[in-house]
Order: C-alpha cells, then structure tokens, then sequence
C-alpha cells in the first residue's frame, strides 16, 4: 500500500472511476445545451449521471444540482433557506462559521439540547462529523428549515432536511465536486446574482459527473460489506492506544460509531507536539492527519475537539478503509507507540 493511501482523508479516484473517466472525456466534452449530435451525447451522459446519484442518494433526479466548488453549497443551502436565525452547532465546518458572522446565529453547545425554531429559521444540520466520525442527532423536533452537511458521508439516508451538500471526494469520486439537493424550492431562494432559474452558477465537468456517480456506485457496495470489519479495526485502535500507550483523549465512545462513521477516528495524545508526532509517523511510512480537518495544513487546534471538552494538542486523525490489512494495522500501532513514547 501506498503512502498516500495510508490513514489520510484524502484517497485515490476509485479504481471504476478511473476506468470510465478516460472515455467520458472523449464523449462528454460538448455543451449539453446546445442542439448539435455531440452536445446531446453530452447532456444524455450528465442526465444518466445525475439520475444514477440521485437514486443512491435517494433524491429526486430534478432536485440534484453540480457545484465546481463543492464549499459552495453551504453559503447556497444556508442562505437560500434562511428568513430569521442560523442555528449550528460548535461542531460545525468553518464555512458555517464563516456564514453565521454575517447574520442573527446561535450557536448550539456540543450534546446539548437541540432549539426549536421558528418556520423561517434555519438549522445547519451535521449528520456526521468528518473529524470524528460521532453523528448528531436527528433535528426532527426543529420546526424550522433543515440544511444538512452530508459532506462526510455517502448515504443519503438522513430524515427530514430542505437542502443538502455532498462531497464527491467522500466516497473516492473526483475531489473538487459537490452534490447540492434542493428538496423544498417554495422556501429556498438563490442567494447568489443571478439571471435565471438555474440553482448552480454553470455546468459542471461532465466527465467528473460521470466519475463521482460511478465511485459511489462502487464505493457504497464496498463499504457496505465492509463496514463490520472497519468497525473492528476502529475497536482495536482504540483499545490498543488505551492500554498500551495512554494519556489519550478518543473522540466519541466506540458504541456511538454503530450509528456514525467507524472509519473516522481522532487520537489525542498528551504530552505530544502534533505536528512532530505526524511528521514522525510519516518518515515511518504512515500517512496521517492532524489539527482542524478543514484545515490541517495550517496544523490549527481543532475547534471540533475543544467544543467536545478534549485535548486539542497531540492529535492524529485515521481514515480506516476496507483495504488496510490486519498486519498494515499492526505495524502502524507498534510505530504509532514508538513515536509517541519518544516524543514524551
């Protein structure tokens, strides 16, 4: 296994993907607007595309929208809905943040109870953590809009919600894509300038369209199969850090990974630089992340785990995937103890 697809977030385009990316390029390249034999070629791919990701994340077909810049769709969700309060929660992504300085926003406690509402307020709704992994809980007594970040997840199954934001990069589709539903249009409104009904600005890349529907075909089979397994792998993780290694802070109780995300998982180690303890494990052969996961390259302190009540310092992010192998975890947890007992 390579380096780049040890533990980080990031991982290679899914191998299906890749395979029918080479020849989207050749059919999908005209405007699908336009009348000519090449350019309904192109709209009949996107359709098929559209169709084939609405139906795996159980939205309708008309409702599924494409954004160039998959961070987009938070300012296009949240806005659009919002006609009195923001309420997020201290969990949420920094686009969040960044909307919620610019208007009348509460924000919601970490495990506190969630507010009510009122019918033109609006929720940003985290259905699963992309640090750790922990899923929120259901807003269904909120009476207000739904906006749901779905951007760490594949599934569309998520209850009541008025617009939603997928990320083509969670399921190993094409970074740099994301997947905007509008489900409620009476109560949604185009917050961006615009000069027609469209909800996206432009057309997207139609053959990175046609790769993100074909990674989630693939990846959801894979990960459903899988899924058991990657919980075992976190199980192990977490016992193994515990009582060979200690003074570790583990986001989220394992028992709440049945119901989140078992392939996210957030270490904290005392007594440990962060930065020292990645570049460690990286000259080991071992990839990992580490502060804020929208943010990591800055190495900032995470906002996520100081909300949670957790050490902020020493800590590594892990993405377990199907792929890692018994002996891959094995040698990880030895260099993953060396490196930090050296450190200290």
């Amino acid at each position: 296994m390579g380096l780049i697809t040890a533990f980080q977030s990031e991982s290679p385009l899914h191998p299906k993907a890749r395979e029918v990316l080479l020849d989207a390029f050749d059919q999908g390249w005209a405007e699908p607007r336009k009348i000519h034999q090449a350019s309904r070629r192109a709209a009949l791919l996107r359709d098929e595309a559209r169709q084939s990701l609405a139906t795996s994340l159980q939205v309708r077909g008309g409702d599924l929208h494409f954004l160039g810049e998959a961070s987009l769709g938070f300012h296009l969700g949240i806005s659009g809905l919002l006609n009195g309060t923001m309420y997020h929660s201290a969990t949420s992504r920094s686009e969040v943040f960044a909307i919620a300085h610019g208007v009348n926003a509460v924000e919601i406690p970490f495990n506190s109870p969630l507010p009510l509402g009122a019918p033109g307020d609006v929720l940003a709704w985290q259905a699963v953590n992309g640090e750790t992994g922990i899923r929120a809980a259901d807003p269904q007594g909120f009476t207000g809009r739904i906006f749901l970040d779905a951007t760490a997840t594949h599934s569309g199954n998520h209850g009541r919600w008025d617009a939603a934001l997928w990320d083509s990069g969670t399921w190993t589709g094409p970074r740099g894509l994301g997947i905007f539903v509008v489900k409620s249009r009476e109560v949604w409104k185009n917050p961006l300038p615009h000069l027609d009904q469209r909800v996206a600005p432009g057309d997207r890349s139609i053959p990175l369209v046609l790769a993100s529907a074909v990674a989630l075909e693939n990846f959801a089979q894979g990960y459903a199969a899988a899924r058991a397994r990657i919980r075992t792998m976190n199980e192990r993780i977490r016992h193994f850090v515990l009582n060979e290694i200690g003074d570790v802070d583990i986001a989220g109780d394992f028992e709440s990974m049945e119901i989140g995300e078992p392939a996210k998982l957030s270490l904290s180690f005392l007594y440990v630089d962060a930065e020292q303890l990645v570049s460690e494990l990286d000259r080991a052969g071992f990839a990992v992340d580490s502060g804020s996961a929208c943010s990591s390259l800055e190495m900032k302190p995470s906002h996520v785990l100081a909300a949670m009540g957790l050490l902020t310092h020493g800590n590594v992010r892990l993405t377990l995937r199907a792929e890692h192998t018994d002996s891959y975890i094995d040698s990880f947890l030895v260099a993953l103890k060396e490196c930090v007992l050296r450190l200290r």
